[in-house]
């Protein structure tokens, strides 16, 4: 499974919507999205700041979150952006491999 940060801001349709069904509304329209490209969601928060929602999800792979995160920005009512998150265990598998680099100018 891939795990992603979903970080979410409402447009000012998107505003009037959440205030007509509510914070429980969006979020099982949340999960019921996510679920139905096979995927869980984690967790789920409002928040104020930089952004309307938190959504930790996981999905069986990077295409099904992306595909979620384009559905959410075409609707006109959020836009998204995705942060994969990484687990220490692959860190781990990354700073075992060996890349062949050259700095710019070295």
């Amino acid at each position: 499974m891939a795990k992603f940060l979903v970080r979410a801001n409402y447009s000012a349709g998107g505003i009037k919507g959440l205030m007509k069904e509510g914070g429980s509304g969006r979020k099982a329209a949340v999960h019921k999205a996510v679920e139905a490209l096979g995927g869980k969601v984690e967790a789920f928060y409002f928040a104020y700041g930089d952004s309307d929602t938190l959504v930790i999800c996981d999905f069986p792979d990077a295409a099904s979150g992306l595909a979620m995160v384009m559905a959410v920005n075409a609707s006109g009512g959020a836009t998204c952006t995705t942060v994969p998150l990484i687990t220490p265990e692959e860190v781990d598998a990354a700073c075992k491999k060996t890349v062949s680099y050259r700095a710019p100018g070295a």
